[in-house]
């Protein structure tokens, strides 16, 4: 459905430190650089970030949130501890389990270093 996401952040180097890391627990490879963006690729999507062409700040967006994939519940808990160690902020619940009407979802949920909400979602095998 989607072709690619982006936020926009306020100090590019903080931010793709930090996605660099916390992508990399997935198994993503480091942002590729391209003038004032970072552009993450996988076989399902592009993630990338940027300072605003606009020249005004960087905002979040509230009650929006990105979900990324993860193959197993270690992974989403190396995502989260990474995000942590590079700049990030928990949010909602600890990582674990959680009904998502009638079937299990493992979610942790962060904040980026320019407080966008991320989470990264693990479906376990039923």
């Amino acid at each position: 459905m989607f072709s690619h996401v982006m936020f926009g952040v306020s100090d590019l180097e903080v931010s793709r430190k930090f996605y660099d890391a916390a992508l990399g627990s997935l198994g993503i490879a480091p942002g590729v650089a391209n003038k004032n963006r970072y552009f993450y690729r996988s076989p399902t999507g592009t993630f990338g970030i940027t300072t605003p062409i606009n020249g005004e700040p960087a905002t979040h967006g509230n009650g929006s949130t990105l979900g990324f994939h993860a193959k197993t519940a270690e992974q989403a808990d190396a995502f989260h501890a990474a995000g942590l160690a590079n700049g990030g902020t928990a949010c909602e619940a600890p990582p674990g389990l959680r009904d998502g009407g009638g079937m299990a979802l493992y979610l942790a949920y962060l904040r980026d270093p320019d407080n966008n909400k991320i989470c990264v979602l693990h479906r376990p095998a039923a």
